[in-house]
C-alpha cells in the first residue's frame, strides 16, 4: 500500500522531485537508507567482495587500545550514522565511555541497534538521536560538559563531494567542540577491478540496495516508477577518484511521483551514490580544510583502508 506523498518526509519529497527534474537526474545517497535499505547495506558489509568492513574492523581491533591512549578514556562517544553499530563495541570496550550517543537518519533502525547494544553494555547510558548529522546537532543534556570522542566509520565521508564533506566535518566539529577527537575511516584508492566488485557483487545485493530507492519512492511518494525497467550500474570515475552508483533505464519510461510526471530515455540514469577514495595527502587535506588535525593514522598491510584519529583545532587567523 502506498502512502500519501503529503505524509512523506518533506525533505525526501523535495530532494526526489528536484533530483528527477534536473538535467542530470540524481537523488542524495542518504535516502537509500530507509529500514529496508539499512538492512540491505548490513548484508552488503558481509559480502566477500566488500572488503571495507572487514579491513576496518581489523584495524579497530588492533588499534583501539592506542586510540584510548591518545584520546583518553571516559569520554562520551558520539557516533555519526550509527547503522547497526556492529563496529562500535570494539571502540566502546577500549575507551570505557561515560555515555554513547548514536545518531542516525533512520529512526526505526537506530532504535533496533540501540536496543541490541544495551543488551551487550547494560551499564552504559545510551542516548539515541534521530537526525541528519549533515548539520550541527544538539546533543542530549545528559552528556553536557562531557568531553567527546566522535566516531565515523565505514568511509561514509566518501559518499560526499569534497565541498559537502568539508561542510560535514565542520558540522561535526561544531557538534563535538574544539579539543574533541574524531575517529574516522577512509577508503583508499586501489585497483579498479577490486573497487567495481565491491559495488556490484555477484549475488546482486548492491543492485537490490540501489533499486530499493525506487520502491521507496513508489511507497512513500505515490510513485509508479517501473522498477523492473531499471538496472543497477557501478562505474569508476577516475578524474574524480570515485565509484558512482546509478539506476539506468533499460527502455524509454514515463512515470509519476507525487503527482508530477517524468520521462527518461533508454540509457539515461539517476545518480544515487558516490564513494570517493582518498590518498594519504588528500585525506589529511580534507580534514585540515574543516579544522581537524590528524593525531594518528593507521592502515592495513595492503593499504586498502585508513583509520584516522583527528582532533578539532581552535580557529586560527594566520598561518
Amino acid at each position: 500500500m502506498h502512502g500519501r506523498a503529503t505524509d512523506a518526509d518533506p525533505a525526501f519529497r523535495a530532494d526526489v522531485l528536484a533530483g528527477l527534474s534536473a538535467p542530470i537526474k540524481a537523488v542524495p545517497a542518504r535516502w537509500l537508507y530507509d529500514l529496508r535499505g539499512s538492512e540491505l547495506f548490513e548484508e552488503i558489509t558481509r559480502l566477500p567482495e566488500y572488503y571495507p568492513t572487514r579491513v576496518e574492523t581489523g584495524l579497530l581491533e588492533r588499534h583501539c587500545g592506542e586510540v584510548a591512549e591518545i584520546a583518553g578514556t571516559g569520554d562520551a562517544v558520539v557516533e555519526f550514522g550509527s547503522g547497526s553499530s556492529t563496529k562500535t563495541p570494539i571502540l566502546l570496550r577500549a575507551v570505557a565511555p561515560s555515555a554513547y550517543v548514536p545518531i542516525d537518519i533512520s529512526g526505526a533502525f537506530l532504535r533496533e541497534a540501540a536496543d541490541a547494544l544495551r543488551g551487550r553494555f547494560p551499564d552504559l547510558p545510551i542516548h539515541p538521536v534521530e537526525g541528519d548529522f549533515m548539520r550541527a546537532i544538539a546533543l542530549p543534556r545528559e552528556i553536557e560538559g562531557a568531553t567527546r570522542l566522535g566516531f565515523f566509520p565505514g568511509s561514509t565521508i566518501g559518499n560526499m563531494v569534497a565541498r559537502t564533506a568539508v561542510d560535514l566535518l565542520r558540522a561535526m566539529k561544531d557538534t563535538l567542540g574544539v579539543g574533541a577527537f574524531l575517529l574516522i575511516g577512509m577508503d583508499r584508492i586501489k585497483q579498479v577491478d577490486v573497487l567495481l566488485r565491491a559495488y556490484d557483487d555477484a549475488a546482486g545485493v548492491t543492485a537490490e540496495f540501489n533499486l530499493n530507492l525506487l520502491r521507496r519512492i513508489n511507497r512513500e511518494l505515490e510513485g509508479n516508477v517501473p522498477v523492473d525497467r531499471f538496472r543497477h550500474r557501478a562505474l569508476w570515475n577516475d578524474a574524480l577518484a570515485r565509484i558512482e552508483m546509478h539506476l539506468e533505464a533499460m527502455a524509454d519510461v514515463a512515470f509519476t511521483v507525487a503527482g508530477r510526471r517524468f520521462e527518461m530515455k533508454a540509457g539515461e540514469t539517476i545518480h544515487t551514490e558516490n564513494s570517493h577514495k582518498y590518498g594519504v595527502r588528500e585525506a589529511r587535506l580534507l580534514l585540515a580544510a574543516a579544522g581537524w588535525g590528524v593525531a594518528k593514522e593507521w592502515t592495513d598491510a595492503e593499504e586498502r583502508f585508513a583509520l584516522l584519529l583527528a582532533r578539532a583545532e581552535p580557529p586560527r587567523s594566520a598561518p
